[in-house]
């Protein structure tokens, strides 16, 4: 069953129920939640904290993408009253499976749930979560009575729905998604692309170094980065309809996904960054040659300075789509981004004369025009995508 709050203001619930102060030790559970323009949400969902969780040590930590609708302000006034809830306001950064894993690693609680902030989720299942995390067998624990180290909020066992999703198709995709991860990352649980669970501190310290953080799907990463097999307890709950806000889902989001997916089963032989590099590349191939098509077509341009032209254009293309898709979480604006252009360009510069110099070198040796073509064009944009990533945006590769 779903609970629900009286609409009452956080003074209300202050004066009802006076903010117990964490213990010496730290509290015992942190609430991790990742969110971008969910101002309105915040007081409703510590409400609904502070009711489920009676009699537990707790805190919340907000982790925000620099709303621009003053999230992390308000969240830092209700802190300034009640010192279970923080936040952590991220510049320059973004993305939700990011905005999870810096907030679990801020706190020191020994269990750590993170739940979504347009309260879809049931916050009633936590003290379960917790209560089954501390004392359930695991999935896999082959009879052993050791307790579980990850515990699922599951739409799809027993009496779980995903019935708040907005549309049939979001359902569906849902769900292929689920069944997909189950597939590619052997991740034998029946809700792998959950946002709401909660898991053990040693968990998180094991696969920390090893998460991806791309997308939104955390979960995924979690569970494929685990040295180990895992104990894994899936807990059936209904997913609430939207009330506020609107979805942060975008095509984009999908594409994130298979990219985790794809750097999960090759276990990161091929990131996610160089798997969109070389997609934006093969744009740029195509941006090259329809300029160049375009420019000959006039007649009144040399193919030389057509060539130059249909380069020039193509690495500007480049630019922008990189720093919009594989540099998501580190966009550069404004004269950053006039500056990171002409970074991008100079480098590639230096990219396009390594690809010359290895195709003639490789054509020396073997005659081959299509092999010394390829490895040529393979070398250099390595090379671009080593350099760009360092020097234009900031990222080791």
């Amino acid at each position: 069953m779903i609970s629900t709050v009286s609409p009452r203001t956080i003074d209300e619930l202050d004066a009802a129920t006076p903010a117990a102060a964490p213990s010496a030790g730290g509290p015992e559970l942190c609430v991790v939640v990742p969110t971008f323009n969910e101002r309105d949400n915040v007081d409703i969902l510590i409400q609904r904290l502070d009711q489920a969780l009676q009699g537990i040590d707790w805190e919340v930590v907000f982790v925000d993408d620099n709303s621009p609708d003053g999230t992390a302000e308000h969240v830092r006034a209700l802190g300034a009253r009640d010192r279970r809830a923080r936040c952590i306001r991220r510049v320059g950064r973004r993305g939700l499976s990011s905005a999870c894993i810096e907030g679990m690693l801020s706190t020191s609680a020994p269990l750590i749930a993170v739940i979504d902030g347009d309260l879809q989720h049931d916050e009633s299942l936590l003290p379960r979560m917790r209560d089954t995390l501390k004392q359930a067998p695991g999935k896999q624990a082959a009879g052993a009575q050791d307790a579980a180290d990850v515990v699922i909020a599951s739409r799809y066992i027993e009496t779980g729905s995903p019935d708040g999703l907005s549309s049939d198709r979001r359902k569906r995709l849902s769900l292929f998604g689920a069944r997909l991860a189950r597939r590619l990352v052997k991740a034998d649980v029946a809700d792998s692309v959950s946002g709401f669970f909660m898991l053990r501190r040693e968990l998180l310290d094991e696969v920390a170094p090893r998460l991806s953080g791309i997308g939104t799907k955390i979960l995924i990463d979690i569970l494929a980065s685990a040295p180990r097999p895992l104990r894994v307890v899936e807990l059936p709950y209904r997913f609430r309809a939207r009330d506020r806000g609107q979805s942060k889902l975008d095509t984009f989001t999908a594409l994130e996904y298979l990219l985790l997916l794809a750097e999960k089963v090759s276990h990161r032989y091929f990131s996610h960054r160089i798997l969109l590099f070389g997609i934006v590349g093969a744009t740029g191939v195509v941006v090259n040659l329809a300029v160049l098509r375009l420019l000959l077509m006039l007649g009144s341009v040399g193919f030389t300075a057509a060539e130059s032209v249909a380069t020039l254009v193509a690495m500007v293309s480049n630019f922008f789509l990189n720093n919009m898709l594989t540099y998501r979480d580190c966009r550069l604006v404004g004269w950053q981004a006039v500056r990171g252009l002409a970074s991008f360009m100079g480098l590639c510069g230096l990219g396009a004369l390594t690809n010359v110099a290895v195709a003639r070198d490789v054509y020396e040796l073997t005659g081959m025009w299509l092999v010394a073509g390829i490895a040529g064009a393979a070398i250099g944009a390595l090379l671009n995508y080593a350099l760009t990533s360092i020097f234009t945006w900031g990222r080791r590769p």
